[in-house]
């Protein structure tokens, strides 16, 4: 499941960034609990939470259609490709003052792609696809 393992991957990566982040800015403003009603602590602390919210959701949905057709379509590639983006995109839009095109862009571009992955999660677990036994 190269396609997942690779956005997985590199999602993994985001997320260290993003929790590098909040513990830089518990560290420097001595914030050991909750945000410490510190603007910058709480903005980082959601960018942090909103990733944790809609990624494991994706992924899931993206391994268990990979799993399922057998292989990584171009768009489930493109998908991951787009998740990573999107994802990069609402945490910079986090540290910026609302409203702005990264944090919007970014949480409706994984809106789309978790609704779009799960319609394809339902038709592949109702219209599952022919096996290879099929074939011969």
């Amino acid at each position: 499941m190269p396609a997942t393992l690779i956005t997985a991957g590199l999602l993994g990566l985001v997320f260290l960034a993003l929790t590098v982040r909040v513990v830089a800015r518990r560290a420097t403003g001595k914030i050991m609990i909750g945000d410490g009603g510190d603007a910058q602590m709480l903005e980082r602390i959601r960018a942090h939470g909103n990733f944790i919210e809609h990624v494991p959701l994706a992924l899931i949905l993206m391994g268990g259609i990979e799993f399922t057709t057998g292989h990584g379509s171009p768009w489930l590639w493109g998908t991951g490709g787009l998740l990573v983006l999107a994802r990069i995109a609402h945490a910079i839009g986090m540290s910026r003052p609302a409203p702005n095109p990264f944090r919007a862009a970014g949480a409706l571009v994984t809106w789309v792609l978790i609704a779009g992955l799960s319609l394809w999660a339902l038709w592949l677990g109702l219209v599952p696809p022919p096996a290879p036994d099929d074939f011969v």
